[in-house]
């Protein structure tokens, strides 16, 4: 980003991405100095960011009119304002399941980004790309995030590295192959060990679980996520992802009675995710039967 006033902060650091709601609002705090600072390229930018915090609020229509706002007051020079405007629409057209629209953009994202010597964004539009395409091409895309990130002296860049591992280590999953997802789960949680958040770790702990219940580890895998189990209640922080695999482990070892209490659980608590009740509704359908849990009646 160029360099900007004091009075201006960076509204990267704001970026809380469990708390979309709460990030938005922090943006648009600044957003009034941010107006009259006559930093163009900072405000561009900053209109990025509350267009993404607006798609991760399934808001599609406010992220769309807020990126209309700042792609009318890019200039030539202002070479990442138009790299995170790229990324951002097509974030948003991809959470708005329009794929085949958002692929270009993140193309688009890549070549500027690298055209530009923006590293992280170079990054950041790679892995987008591994998400949005499927297969070889989904693993060639991740490979080379990991390669220019692997390769870029920008702390920034090299912080994508447990997302990447984590994400190339899904495709192989998703493949069937799980002894190498199990691998890149174990690479991405070293890389959260030494760069990142508490939760992150968690996450990354969660995963290498998972494959070990898709190699039949069974055992080890509902010893690990009981840990989790331990420590999300230590924090109060309930995670219906972990009742879920504890349920699915359970019920692998024919312990249906003692799964249920744990599918019933996941249910209460992801059925309250929007992005799974658009995305997912059999997988939660199937956890509320599993856990006994009465159905809902319909809405008037």
């Amino acid at each position: 980003m160029a360099e900007t006033p004091k009075a201006l902060p960076d509204f990267d650091a704001l970026w809380n991405y469990d708390q979309p709601e709460s990030t938005e609002a922090a943006f648009q705090r600044i957003l009034p100095a941010a107006e009259s600072s006559g930093n163009v390229d900072y405000l561009a930018q900053l209109l990025t960011q509350i267009a993404r915090a607006q798609g991760l609020q399934m808001k599609f229509d406010e992220a769309a009119a807020t990126l209309d706002r700042a792609e009318r007051m890019l200039q030539p020079d202002m070479r990442v304002a138009r790299v995170r405007l790229l990324l951002e629409r097509g974030r948003m057209l991809r959470s708005s399941k329009r794929v085949d629209e958002a692929r270009p953009r993140f193309l688009e994202a890549w070549e500027a980004a690298r055209d530009a010597g923006a590293d992280a964004y170079a990054v950041d539009a790679a892995h987008m790309m591994g998400i949005v395409e499927s297969g070889e091409a989904s693993i060639d895309w991740n490979r080379r995030a990991i390669v220019a990130a692997e390769g870029s002296s920008e702390p920034r860049a090299r912080k994508w590295l447990g997302s990447l591992y984590n994400n190339l280590g899904w495709t192989y999953h998703d493949g069937g192959d799980y002894e190498t997802a199990l691998d890149l789960f174990q690479k991405a949680w070293r890389a959260r060990e030494a760069a990142g958040s508490p939760n992150e770790i968690r996450v990354a702990r969660w995963c290498i679980a998972r494959a070990k219940r898709s190699l039949g580890r069974i055992e080890e895998a509902l010893e690990e996520q009981r840990a989790l189990l331990a420590e999300n209640e230590a924090s109060d922080s309930p995670d219906g992802f972990v009742h879920e695999e504890i349920a699915e482990c359970l019920a692998a070892l024919h312990k249906d009675a003692e799964a249920a209490p744990h599918f019933a659980a996941a249910y209460r608590l992801l059925s309250a995710d929007d992005w799974l009740r658009r995305d997912e509704p059999e997988r939660l359908e199937r956890l509320r039967l599993l856990g006994g849990v009465p159905a809902e009646p319909p809405a008037r």
